[in-house]
C-alpha cells in the first residue's frame, strides 16, 4: 500500500516483492482505504522523505493490530543521501509497531523508465530487488 499515493517507486516495489522466479503474482497493489485480505502481510510503501513518514506515522497510529498483523514498511530513497534527521526519528520510533523496516537505496532507472516491470532490467534495481525479498522473508 503507497502511503501518499501510486507512483513509480510503489509500482516498482510491487513488482520487486512479485519476484522473477516465475511463481506468479505474489503481491497486490490496494487503494487507500481498503480493506486488507485475510492471511497476508501488508506491506507500506514509503520515500524517505519526513513527509512520507509522517504519513507512515498516521496509517500505523490507527494500524487495527488486533485484526491484522504488524505492516512491514519499505522505504525507497527519493534522494542519493540519508532521510532527513527529522525522518530518521520517526522511523526509529515506530519501529516497534511494524514488523520490519527495509530501506532501498535511490535508484536512478525508476527515474527513466515507462513500466515498472522494464525497471527490474536494471542491474541496481535487480539487486535491490533480490535484497527487499531477501530481508522480508528472513533469509
Amino acid at each position: 500500500m503507497p502511503v501518499h499515493g501510486y507512483d513509480i517507486a510503489s509500482a516498482v516495489v510491487l513488482q520487486m516483492l512479485n519476484g522473477g522466479d516465475g511463481r506468479g503474482l505474489r503481491a497486490r497493489g490496494l487503494g487507500p482505504g481498503a480493506p486488507v485480505p485475510y492471511g497476508v502481510q501488508p506491506v507500506l510503501v514509503a520515500p524517505s522523505t519526513v513527509y512520507g513518514t509522517v504519513q507512515v506515522e498516521a496509517i500505523v497510529r490507527s494500524w487495527p493490530a488486533d485484526t491484522v498483523p504488524k505492516p512491514w514498511l519499505v522505504v525507497v530513497a527519493d534522494v542519493p543521501a540519508k532521510p532527513a534527521a527529522a525522518a530518521r526519528y520517526r522511523l526509529r520510533a515506530l519501529g516497534g509497531r511494524l514488523a520490519g523496516t527495509v530501506f532501498l537505496p535511490y535508484l536512478p532507472a525508476l527515474r527513466s523508465v515507462a513500466r515498472a516491470e522494464d525497471a527490474l532490467a536494471d542491474a541496481a534495481v535487480a539487486r535491490a530487488a533480490a535484497r527487499l525479498r531477501t530481508q522480508m522473508e528472513g533469509k
